[in-house]
């Protein structure tokens, strides 16, 4: 699959899963679970133990799924080229690091680079980033990224951090591409609430993120 086929389908998606786990073994469960649940964007980070390894055993669970396998928390060109070894089909950094987007590039791999200023943003989009992820926007608020966005309006943000089903609609009103969505879909997917409450919940962020 080409750069530009990843890019579509994320952009179609528009939901990316944040997989940040202790456990190694808890991995393929919550992605099997995620799965089941009609999400198709998944980034394992590289701060979960084993993720290279998680990587290259979802790559050949799902290779014959329309589901897409990534990396975060790619810091650095090092881990970079340890996801791509492993077969990640996409990259997701915190920061602004313009290796990681040459290294991706170099192997038709997309990146969603971690950005916060203006500065950062530019540098970013200007050296290639095929979407910038707009960390930790939560923080900084909803006013904050309408008034980033509205000089830099043809840029693709998907929105990280401090994203949940009272404030994605906004989120999405407000201009964002997309939404990462990590410790609140690892919160529901690892409950004790009944399969039908889980799925109804999943329902809702999909359909208010992708309506």
């Amino acid at each position: 699959m080409k750069r530009q086929d990843i890019v579509k389908i994320i952009k179609e998606e528009k939901i990316i899963a944040i997989v940040r786990l202790e456990e190694q073994w808890e991995v393929p469960i919550v992605l099997e679970k995620l799965i089941e649940l009609n999400i198709k964007v998944l980034e394992i980070t590289s701060n979960t133990p084993g993720f290279t390894e998680e990587i290259s055993k979802a790559r050949k669970c799902y290779a014959n799924s329309n589901v897409l396998i990534g990396a975060g928390t790619v810091t650095n060109e090092k881990i970079a080229r340890k996801a791509i070894k492993a077969g990640a089909q996409f990259l997701v950094s915190p920061n602004t690091n313009i290796d990681v987007i040459t290294i991706a590039h170099q192997n038709e791999i997309p990146v969603l680079m971690g950005a916060l200023t203006p500065t950062e943003i530019c540098t970013a989009v200007e050296n290639g980033a095929d979407f910038i992820k707009l960390f930790p926007a939560g923080s900084f608020g909803l006013d904050y990224f309408k008034t980033i966005k509205a000089p830099l309006n043809n840029v693709d943000f998907f929105i990280v951090g401090g994203i949940n089903l009272l404030n994605v609609e906004d989120w999405m009103s407000a201009g964002a591409s997309g939404v990462g969505l990590g410790s609140v879909l690892m919160e529901i997917v690892k409950s004790e609430n009944s399969k039908e409450t889980i799925e109804n919940t999943v329902k809702q962020f999909l359909k208010k993120i992708k309506e």
